[in-house]
């Protein structure tokens, strides 16, 4: 076991031990003042209960830490002049990356409002957890972040997305000992079986264990330092521990640390460079222990609060109103010498900035940390070249996502080069029929390859690890940095990442709102192995809810694709691809399906989004009498289906078919870019007439979309009611009252006078639903009339 601390290493020059100290002592005064004062930054009177701020809000108990990290990367960076990228987990310091960030100047080039000089850290410190301020988390407004590391467990994931095919660039990676007790964290130390030390950058992953967490202590800050050195070794890193509450020893041990973990990074990758050596890499990485709440006040109102977790949050919560703790606070802020650190108008000296680097070095202004900097329009090819042909609606049939597949392979050949293309998913490529893929890249993978494997590949840019987390983790980090990605997933287990993704709409609808911040390519989600199609593994695999959450969500961000066959999902996944700062979920099915539309009638279909089928009604000029809506393939093929039964058994009823292909489009124009005009939305939906709606998902959505409607009142969805199990294909459709005869019979409850001249047809219907229970009971397989079921004109 390797212990810096214990070694008493020399690295530092006294002079480098003065300069790095005064960087960090002025780090953490930055960091106090904003979490207290709204004036007298300086402290040039003494300090009064008007200057503190009336609601005292963040976190000091992890910034001295984070200021340590960060004042030492500072000193690799120059000295070595590294490209480098830092993930923040522990995202609730923000004053300590705010106040590393003005002091290297990052900060006030992205904000020239608040200058580096008494002025500016007067606002630095005002707008902290103000109203009209910035949060209190390293949020997208914090130069060089990527990682808001308010919901905790994927600051580790992110770092790796962020350095895969970026063979250049270093990613520190501080992780919370808090942070290290969640799910997805404990998942993302295996990410280093993924990283090709050939093709990609490195992570160095910093567990900071300061001790506790809001209230409690953090386990692995409790294990005994040989049981926490076995479990990092079992993960594959080789630790590095540095530990201590004197300044100057952590100084020199930390020092001593990072140029270790760097000389190590260095050889293992110069060894797979140029030596062609294929030994998976034992990455280092580093365990630093400091006291939580370090060099705050030791003792308040007679009870320890440094190095426990009452350091947490606020360490002196009466400022305003309790005298002595306002003395504290000023006896705290002195402590740091600030007369030492910054000039007479409130620059910092020379001391403060010898260790800074200069340029895009700095953390603050590294343009992986802004990833639209550096991002290129993806090389996605003509679409005509993987479209099916389309003579006539319905005459043949295709595996959407394996049509799909062979785009991806061409993109994935493509970006051969230039390597800034992924396809991540759980385990699920040749499931979800996209194995085409593997002509073009192998599976990513550094640990053991045995004979029978497939498709494994050291180099590989296709990504698969049983957890969901981690493949959404590795995207957003490899998007946010500048590159391009497809997630695909089964859509019932996709909720996985519900809050994940909740967190990325969030940061990309603050970026969009800093001009500062460049679009990134979008979030993509492929979810297929959809709930219509799981009656092989029954009732846990149905679950369609994954859009319900996603539309839930800033509408400026959001977009949610149906496409109802092979050429529209060529369509809507080549407009995602394309597109920047959004996320975009994109339902489609991987069994044969029907082949509607040809490529330009699908191009045209989904750049309108919604739109009539003509071919599929019986309108021939004249008002409908009714509106047979879908959204899905599996509802598509029951709505044609049953349109079919109309026109056979009530020739005279003008039906007219809509197909849904852009959710968003049912939303008023107002709410959403993509949503429809009243007038639209009427001239598909006429409001006095009734329209029977089949959607892939569940039907309150769809009333939710369009309750302000004129015509909601005449609106009747079917979906799915949580009514599933192990069962046929088709059964699935009945038992939530989605199918074609179902269908049948709700357009003649509907549609006025229509119960009564057509009671016999619909009590054929019923009885077909009769015997299709029959039929799968005693044949365990669809009725004929189902299962070879065709579109004819």
């Amino acid at each position: 076991m390797v212990n810096a601390a214990q070694t008493h290493g020399t690295a530092l020059t006294d002079d480098e031990l003065r300069t790095l100290d005064a960087h960090w002592r002025a780090a953490n005064y930055l960091a106090v003042g904003q979490i207290y004062l709204m004036a007298n930054p300086l402290l040039t009177e003494p300090l009064k209960p008007e200057h503190i701020k009336p609601r005292l809000l963040g976190h000091w108990g992890t910034s001295p830490g984070l200021n340590l990290v960060y004042t030492h990367l500072n000193r690799v960076i120059k000295a070595r002049d590294l490209d480098a990228l830092c993930i923040w987990g522990p995202g609730h310091g923000g004053p300590s990356v705010l106040a590393n960030s003005w002091l290297e100047g990052s900060y006030s080039e992205t904000y020239p409002d608040v200058t580096r000089d008494a002025q500016g850290m007067a606002q630095l410190f005002r707008q902290f957890s103000f109203p009209g301020g910035v949060p209190s988390h390293v949020a997208p407004e914090v130069p060089g972040s990527i990682h808001e590391g308010g919901e905790l467990g994927y600051s580790l994931a992110h770092a790796y997305g962020a350095a895969f095919d970026n063979p250049d660039l270093l990613v520190a990676c501080v992780i919370g000992d808090g942070e290290a007790e969640t799910g997805p964290l404990a998942t993302s130390w295996h990410s280093n079986k993924f990283l090709d030390p050939v093709n990609d950058g490195a992570v160095l992953p910093i567990l900071h264990l300061n001790g506790y967490k809001i209230a409690n202590p953090t386990v692995l800050a409790r294990l005994p330092e040989p049981e926490l050195d076995a479990l990092l070794r079992g993960y594959g890193h080789e630790p590095i521990h540095v530990a201590g509450d004197d300044p100057v020893q952590v100084h020199r041990a930390m020092a001593e640390a990072l140029d270790d973990a760097l000389d190590r990074i260095a050889l293992l990758q110069r060894t797979a460079r140029e030596e062609d050596v294929t030994e998976r890499p034992h990455w280092p990485m580093i365990v630093l222990r400091t006291p939580k709440g370090w060099t705050g006040p030791a003792q308040v109102d007679g009870v320890p609060v440094e190095g426990t977790w009452r350091a947490h949050q606020v360490p002196l919560p009466g400022v305003r109103e309790n005298p002595e703790h306002l003395r504290q606070l000023e006896e705290w802020l002195k402590s740091y010498r600030p007369e030492e650190l910054f000039g007479p108008e409130g620059r910092p000296g020379p001391d403060v900035l010898a260790c800074v680097p200069e340029g895009t070095r700095r953390l603050g202004s590294t343009p992986h940390a802004n990833g639209g900097l550096l991002v290129r329009d993806l090389p996605v090819p003509s679409l005509d070249d993987f479209a099916v042909p389309v003579d006539k609606p319905g005459a043949t049939l295709h595996e959407p996502t394996r049509v799909l597949g062979g785009l991806l392979e061409r993109i994935m050949e493509n970006t051969t080069a230039r390597r800034d293309f992924r396809l991540v998913g759980p385990d699920e490529t040749a499931s979800n029929r996209l194995e085409a893929v593997f002509d073009a890249s192998g599976k990513a993978w550094q640990a053991q390859m045995l004979p029978v494997d497939e498709h494994l590949d050291r180099h590989g840019r296709v990504v698969e690890v049983l957890s969901e987390h981690l493949c959404q983790g590795w995207l957003e980090g490899y998007l946010l940095t500048g590159r391009h990605g497809l997630f695909s997933c089964y859509e019932a287990f996709v909720h996985i990442v519900d809050s994940m993704v909740n967190q990325h709409i969030k940061w990309l609808k603050t970026s969009r709102r800093l001009n500062w911040r460049a679009p990134v390519a979008s979030l993509n989600y492929l979810l297929t192995s959809h709930v219509w199609r799981q009656d092989h593994n029954g009732f846990s695999h149905q679950d369609p809810g994954f859009v319900d959450h996603v539309l839930n969500k800033s509408p400026e961000v959001v977009r949610v694709y149906l496409p109802p066959d092979a050429n529209t999902l060529l369509s809507v996944a080549d407009h995602a691809l394309r597109s920047r700062d959004y996320v975009n979920v994109i339902v489609a099915g991987k069994q044969p399906c029907f082949d509607w539309l040809s490529m330009d009638q699908a191009r045209a279909h989904c750049a309108r989004g919604a739109g009539i089928w003509e071919w599929a009604g019986t309108e021939n000029g004249t008002e409908p009498d009714v509106v047979l809506a879908c959204a899905g393939d599996v509802p598509t093929q029951e709505v044609l289906a049953a349109a079919q039964l109309l026109r056979r058994h009530l020739p005279r009823l003008a039906v007219r078919v809509v197909n849904v292909v852009d959710m968003t489009c049912l939303l008023p124009h107002e709410d959403h870019p993509h949503g429809m005009t009243d007038f639209e939305y009427n001239g598909l939906f006429p409001a006095d007439k009734p329209v029977i709606f089949a959607y892939h998902g569940y039907p309150w959505l769809i009333h939710r979309l369009a309750y302000r409607r004129d015509g909601h009142g005449n609106l009747h969805v079917r979906g799915y009611k949580e009514s599933g199990t192990t069962t046929t294909p088709f059964d699935m459709v009945v038992r939530n009252d989605l199918d074609r005869y179902r269908l049948v019979m709700d357009v003649i409850d509907r549609v006025p006078g229509l119960a009564v001249r057509a009671a016999a047809v619909r009590q054929e219907m019923a009885d077909a639903r009769t015997r299709h229970h029959a039929w799968i009971r005693e044949h365990g397989t669809d009725m004929p009339e189902v299962a070879d079921w065709a579109w004819t004109s």
